[in-house]
């Protein structure tokens, strides 16, 4: 499938890549997960951008934005990283998706800038509670997460395995492409950098979820959470804190489906989306 056109803007010090499509219509934001990239939408940006302003971006450390090594990548950093991107393009107010750690990056931001955000979609979303996979806790310790975690293309394909519940046709694709990038120069430090600021051997970090869980019945947007049954990475069970926790919410949950709804069911993600934005 072809790709947009790769655009970059200056946020802060942080040259970031992003694409844009759409000319009419609200602006969407779609922030994807550790170790994601704007190609995590491929399958969605276009059918959003039929109704909608789409901004896809790479957060620090990954895909083919800057990877400071002194920048903090925590999951608060990561919020005002996406207010000072949306002021970079002009955008005062949007719709916000965001896809496993950029789940937590989207909800983080919501409690902390509500004014910015006309409403919420929580995709297999990390930050609502401590558990996530045993993988994750143990690449968080030094030297074993340097080993496990070495770009290669078999690493690519346990990763890609991992993530998705039944693998198809476009899963070689998508195992070249998430090689490539992870191959990037910086992208393995920025990737475990990342990682480790936000999850230890004990699991996600209680400054990650803590305050956002304790924010969610301060969010009075409306929220779709989105979640794959067969999820391994993050566990399903968290979206009922999430729909016990907000005031106003959806939640859809996919059968035969890991962590990446949005590839894996992407007509049903596309559709659910669209309707869930509509005035």
């Amino acid at each position: 499938m072809e790709k947009p056109q790769d655009q970059f803007v200056q946020v802060g010090s942080i040259n970031t890549r992003y694409w844009h499509e759409g000319s009419n219509g609200s602006p969407i934001i779609l922030i994807h997960g550790l170790g994601g990239f704007v190609e995590s939408w491929l399958l969605n940006i276009y059918v959003l951008a039929e109704r909608h302003r789409v901004y896809a971006v790479d957060l620090p450390g990954h895909g083919h934005t800057d990877k400071p090594v002194d920048w903090p990548y925590r999951v608060v950093d990561m919020a005002n990283f996406v207010k000072d991107f949306m002021a970079a393009l002009g955008i005062g107010c949007a719709h916000v998706i965001g896809h496993s750690l950029g789940g937590a990056v989207a909800a983080r931001f919501t409690t902390m800038y509500p004014q910015m955000i006309d409403k919420l979609v929580l995709e297999s979303s990390a930050g609502l509670g401590r558990e996530i996979m045993m993988g994750l806790r143990l690449c968080s310790i030094p030297l074993i997460g340097e080993i496990f975690t070495r770009p290669s293309h078999d690493k690519a394909a346990q990763t890609v395995t991992m993530l998705v519940n039944r693998p198809t046709e476009s899963t070689d694709e998508l195992i070249e492409m998430v090689y490539q990038l992870d191959a990037l120069p910086g992208a393995h430090r920025g990737y475990l950098k990342t990682l480790r600021a936000n999850v230890n051997v004990l699991g996600q970090r209680p400054r990650v979820y803590g305050p956002i869980v304790a924010g969610l019945g301060e969010i009075t947007k409306p929220v779709l959470v989105i979640w794959g049954k067969q999820d391994d990475v993050v566990p399903v069970a968290h979206a009922q804190i999430a729909a016990e926790g907000l005031s106003d919410v959806q939640v859809e949950l996919f059968d035969q489906c890991g962590h990446l709804p949005m590839l894996e069911k992407p007509d049903r993600f596309n559709e659910l989306v669209l309707e869930f934005l509509k005035d």
